[in-house]
């Protein structure tokens, strides 16, 4: 018997062998089998000690899929261990900095499952109108060139999965139909940002790029509102350019353990 197993030192044992096998398992998580086989711990231990991280709300497991993942009251408690920023914090002072160089009006969009949440925005001078409105607005994924730019940059079964959910809501608002939406992704992917007008709000037009997580995952876009008198296409190359150099820059500083993060790729999950 190992003699890290015994008493209450051989739980705390056992414990972060499972939570350090969850950690490198992905984000779909892992079956009590194979977490109990990754962290060399018997079945039914490593199913006691996994009862007790769940009571704790340290691990969530999928009572569809039986899939154990990490749960998120640890990443409160790393967000408050590691004294990092969140993602409103660090994009802040980026989007007042944009618009103070640029003139323009700047948004930053979360992803929450299926659509995308104005987290904040700088307003510049131009009056403009926007799909998300004011901070606390949404938009489903798919729309506006934030909603495209995080839809594009999300894994194929993801995307795929958005595209059918709100296939519908995308046709209430004037969306793209479903061949243009993908070709228009398939561009967005390519080029690393959206520059396309919408057509929703008929003057108005915008430039988003994606923030990604460590994986290449979108959680996040920058973009730019503007009129389409005011935006030329020479404009938006140069300002497409600035925005990637700014989301390069935040995915650096980004918090893992960030509870707005941590929404964004449990999203699916949770819908």
């Amino acid at each position: 018997m190992d003699p890290d197993d015994a008493g209450s030192a051989g739980v705390l044992h056992r414990a972060a062998r499972l939570l350090n096998a969850l950690a490198e398992g992905g984000p779909e998580g892992l079956r009590l089998t194979d977490l109990a086989e990754a962290a060399a711990l018997p079945r039914p231990s490593a199913h006691r000690v996994l009862r007790g991280l769940v009571q704790e709300r340290l691990v969530e497991v999928d009572a569809r899929t039986k899939r154990y993942t990490l749960g998120l009251r640890l990443f409160e408690m790393g967000a408050r261990a590691g004294g990092r920023l969140g993602l409103r914090q660090i994009c802040r002072p980026v989007l007042l900095r944009l618009t103070e160089t640029l003139g323009e009006t700047h948004f930053l969009l979360l992803r929450d499952g299926y659509e995308a949440v104005c987290l904040d925005r700088s307003t510049g001078p131009l009056v403009i109108r926007s799909l998300t409105g004011d901070i606390g607005g949404r938009v489903p994924l798919g729309v506006g060139q934030g909603g495209l730019a995080i839809l594009a940059f999300l894994p194929e079964a993801e995307q795929d999965d958005v595209i059918r959910h709100n296939a519908a809501r995308l046709r209430d608002v004037g969306g793209l139909d479903e061949a243009t939406l993908r070709a228009e992704l398939a561009r967005v992917r390519r080029d690393g940002h959206c520059d396309r007008s919408s057509g929703v709000l008929p003057g108005m037009t915008g430039i988003g790029v994606p923030i990604l997580d460590r994986e290449g995952r979108a959680v996040a876009a920058l973009s730019v509102g503007s009129t389409a008198e005011h935006l030329t296409p020479e404009r938006g190359q140069v300002i497409a350019a600035l925005l990637k150099k700014e989301a390069l820059a935040i995915a650096a500083r980004l918090n893992p353990f960030d509870p707005a993060l941590r929404r964004a790729g449990a999203a699916m999950e949770m819908n």
